[in-house]
């Protein structure tokens, strides 16, 4: 092989791929991401990439930033490419790649968070945007409030001044800005969570309101939240991607990989301005609600009851779950009989066209798509993407058996094995708790409802509570392939 190319500003003359056609000198920050993932740079800052390369939105230019001890590595790998990243889009048929230059720097990770408060409070920061996870904002899965008691945020509510998390540090700088007479910046989640503008608006008045209620009331009556929905399958970056890339001759330390299929619904609420992603395929819509059902229940779901299954069953991603003959047929019919119906068309697809579309962009050969990342932190997703979908069906008088199997499939898995016998990593916030309950249901399946703050009270419900009793005992006695066998056969 050549010699590869370094993935600098420098060299970018060098590259045979797409790469930034605009001169990133003259880049200006105008917004601040925290939580700098493969999504982020495969979604949001690819859109940010194609105005830039049409000569528009230099001056709103990406701040990376993180909160975590995690996120330093990656701000070291970043900055050392000058936060330039190789963008490698896998099709069913096809490998491609262009390199990106959205992101003008990386903040530095500290424990106090100084910097990273310092530049969301000067002005020329319009957007503070986050991909932290579901489970990252610090609500109660059953309640749906804000959870003041975890210790990172009564951490902050003692000492706001060098807050421990993204949310501290937002209300900081956004009370700087306050003081100097100074407007406030657009909070933009785009985390899969229904409603996602409006749970971090909770967040951030909930905390501010423990701290300075004043300020809390000028941040309600000033900044906007304004909810999205996000998609694009971005899988982790292992050893397989890092050699992919050098295939295109570029020395990348932080590749991403990702499906060709994007989407990006927002509601046009920005109180400081934003880019013009209309110009480049983003949708702003009224009626994000919509949008965010289909994808969050039918794609977010369907991971949910395709990786489970693949983890007890020994599978490595999801593309070999699809292949999977039982859990196909699994994906297919509950999609169809239970997912399905919950959901609203929208304007150019019906929730039918999307559960097709979505079997077709799982079972895409080159994407690696782990089930141990998808299955990552289901107490957080099962909470989000499957029991609002049991919630309505149970409203509707209409059939759960195939979302109490996916629930009883998610206890099994919990137990900490597999099938075959071997261990299943920690993979869960709750892991502890989890395994604990899910041994105890082994012989009481009732254990595993009763921890309300995942179920509330849905684990009370009896149509709900009797069909997963009877999973869960059948695929203890006979096993998964069993139960998915009873579920699909025609009866």
């Amino acid at each position: 092989m050549d010699e590869l190319i370094p993935l600098r500003d420098a060299r970018l003359g060098d590259l045979s791929v797409p790469r930034p056609g605009y001169d990133r000198s003259r880049l200006k920050p105008g917004i601040v991401h925290i939580g700098v993932g493969n999504f982020h740079r495969a979604h949001q800052a690819w859109y940010l990439h194609r105005l830039m390369q049409d000569g528009q939105a230099l001056d709103w230019a990406v701040l990376g930033a993180g909160v975590r001890d995690y996120d330093a590595a990656m701000r070291s790998r970043l900055r050392a490419q000058d936060c330039l990243t190789t963008l490698v889009e896998l099709g069913p048929d096809s490998i491609s790649a262009e390199v990106t230059g959205a992101m003008a720097d990386y903040l530095p990770v500290e424990a106090d968070n100084a910097a990273l408060v310092a530049a969301m409070a000067d002005p020329a920061i319009r957007i503070v945007s986050l991909t932290v996870t579901e489970s990252g904002y610090f609500v109660d899965p059953s309640s749906k409030r804000f959870d003041a008691d975890h210790p990172d945020i009564r951490h902050d509510i003692a000492h706001p001044g060098t807050p421990r998390t993204a949310f501290g540090a937002m209300v900081a700088a956004l009370s700087r800005r306050r003081a100097a007479g100074l407007g406030p910046f657009t909070g933009l989640s785009c985390d899969n969570l229904q409603g996602n503008g409006d749970i971090l608006r909770q967040t951030i008045l909930s905390l501010a309101g423990a701290t300075d209620p004043e300020l809390a009331s000028w941040i309600e009556s000033r900044m906007t939240f304004p909810n999205s929905m996000v998609d694009c399958i971005a899988p982790a970056t292992g050893p397989a991607e890092l050699e992919l890339v050098r295939g295109f001759g570029i020395d990348d330390a932080a590749p991403v990989t990702h499906e060709p299929f994007r989407q990006w619904v927002i509601e046009d609420r920005f109180c400081a301005g934003r880019p013009d992603f209309d110009r480049v395929g983003v949708t702003f819509s009224d009626d994000v609600h919509a949008y965010e059902t289909m994808k969050i229940r039918i794609l977010n779901g369907g991971h949910q009851v395709v990786a489970n299954a693949g983890e007890l069953l020994g599978l490595d991603t999801i593309t070999e779950a699809m292949q999977h003959p039982r859990i196909a047929a699994f994906f297919g019919k509950v999609q169809a009989e239970e997912i399905a119906p919950t959901v609203a068309p929208v304007p150019g697809r019906t929730p039918e066209a999307y559960v097709a579309l979505i079997t077709e962009r799982f079972a895409n050969p080159r994407i690696v798509d782990t089930v141990r990342r998808v299955a990552f932190d289901g107490s957080a997703r099962h909470a989000g993407f499957i029991l609002p979908v049991i919630e309505d069906r149970l409203a509707a008088g209409g059939t759960i058996a195939g979302l109490a199997l996916v629930e009883a499939i998610w206890a099994r898995m919990c137990a900490g094995t597999r099938e075959d016998g071997s261990a299943i990593e920690p993979n869960d916030p709750l892991w502890t708790d989890l395994t604990e309950a899910a041994a105890a249901a082994r012989s009481d399946p009732s254990v595993w409802l009763a921890q309300s703050r995942i179920y509330g009270t849905l684990g009370r419900e009896r149509r709900f509570a009797e069909a997963f009793d009877g999973w869960l005992n059948l695929i203890w006695s006979e096993g998964c392939s069993a139960a998915l066998d009873r579920y699909t056969s025609p009866r």
